[in-house]
């Protein structure tokens, strides 16, 4: 029985760790080329998301554009009909006239922010204040158009005329609209949920 004593020629001694080089790592371009495919999804993000409240904006306004203005004479103006006049001229209008204004405020704010370099708010409250804002107005928009789906289908039923035309492609618009803040909303989630927090 060997005694503790006895020192063991086969126990091997602990080695230290092997240094890594972290200076060739880095310039071996797995640092490098990470941070710069991460710079260009960002700005990627940025103009996609321009570009997304740029369409929504102007869908937005030919939706207020075209049912502001469909009054074509006689019976033919939804002044003249009650419940046109509650769904088109409250719901409709209104919530196109607020999705004008969101979706052109956003897109001007991030145009200013592109050019100058420089965000107007903080990170964190600005993408929340993003993600919240794309996705309330977005399901306005569905809300206004979907309500207004029906009674334009029936009065299309009796008449198809310019006046229910022009009402059909305000609704389409306010549905293009709908789509574009939409993907603004995937858009500014995808920001929420990758930006860090410390």
């Amino acid at each position: 029985m060997p005694n503790s004593d006895d020192s063991n020629p086969q126990k091997a001694t602990p080695s230290a760790p092997a240094a890594i080089d972290v200076e060739s790592r880095a310039a071996g371009g797995g640092g490098v080329s990470n941070i710069v495919s991460r710079w260009k999804r960002e700005d990627l993000l940025k103009r996609s998301s321009i570009a997304s409240r740029g369409f929504g904006f102007v869908f937005s306004l030919l939706a207020f554009i075209i049912m502001a203005t469909n009054k074509h004479g006689d019976w033919k103006d939804f002044d003249k009909y009650e419940e046109y006049r509650h769904t088109f001229l409250l719901y409709v209008l209104a919530i196109a006239i607020l999705a004008t204004l969101y979706a052109g405020l956003q897109a001007l704010r991030q145009i200013h922010e592109l050019s100058t370099d420089r965000e107007m708010f903080s990170r964190q409250n600005l993408a929340l204040v993003d993600f919240f804002g794309d996705q309330i107005v977005a399901y306005l928009l569905i809300s206004a158009g979907s309500s207004a789906v029906p009674l334009t289908n029936r009065m299309r039923e009796g008449a198809d005329n310019v006046f229910t035309d022009a009402s059909a492609s305000a609704i389409s618009m306010e549905f293009l609209a709908f789509f574009s803040l939409a993907l603004s909303a995937l858009i500014s989630g995808y920001k929420l949920s990758n930006q860090s927090y410390i």
